[in-house]
């Protein structure tokens, strides 16, 4: 039944489809509202004349002043590129806590991060820790084990929140049998 109420509909659209194109194609186009006219005086005034003759013209008490300014530069003395790569090298790192087992999403497993840093899975349990025994995982004692600085490990209990599930079980109607997932 839809398939023949599709077809009377494209019956009536296609009707005569050609003409009513030529015929709004054939219309003259509105035209374009005439552009508001502005007042430009060709003459300039008295006034910017007077200005444009002051900044072109010669002013010698500047200019002495000008020449008896003298400016010396050094240029600073550039850092050994060695010491570059010494400060490079001296960063802190310390070893993973935890971490995902095998390579996961393609990526290369890390083995340490530099001190002050956590990886996302560290970051994962110190809040899940927290969250579920704070008296225990004081922000003091998770600053501590991860190497991290008081003010950051405040600002990242208090800022992010790990995930709760929670699976609420279906209520069985009366004289309905469930069947269990096995």
């Amino acid at each position: 039944m839809s398939n023949m109420g599709a077809r009377v509909v494209r019956m009536f659209r296609n009707f005569n489809l050609e003409n009513r194109a030529h015929r709004e194609i054939s219309k003259q186009k509105p035209e374009a509202a005439p552009r508001h006219s502005s007042y430009i005086d060709a003459t300039p005034t008295t006034e910017v004349t007077e200005t444009v003759n002051a900044i072109h013209k010669r002013n010698d008490p500047l200019l002495s002043l000008l020449k008896s300014v003298y400016v010396e530069s050094k240029d600073p003395k550039p850092e050994a590129p060695a010491q570059l790569t010494e400060k490079m090298e001296v960063e802190e790192r310390r070893q993973l806590k935890f971490s995902l087992p095998g390579y996961p999403y393609g990526t290369v497993e890390i083995t340490d991060v530099p001190k002050g840093k956590l990886s996302i899975v560290e970051a994962l349990k110190a809040l899940n820790n927290h969250k579920l025994a704070p008296q225990t995982w004081t922000s003091e004692k998770i600053a501590q084990e991860y190497s991290l600085s008081l003010k950051d490990t405040n600002a990242l209990l208090e800022f992010f929140v790990p995930f709760e599930v929670k699976i609420i079980p279906p209520k069985a109607k009366e004289g309905v049998k469930q069947i269990k997932d096995t």
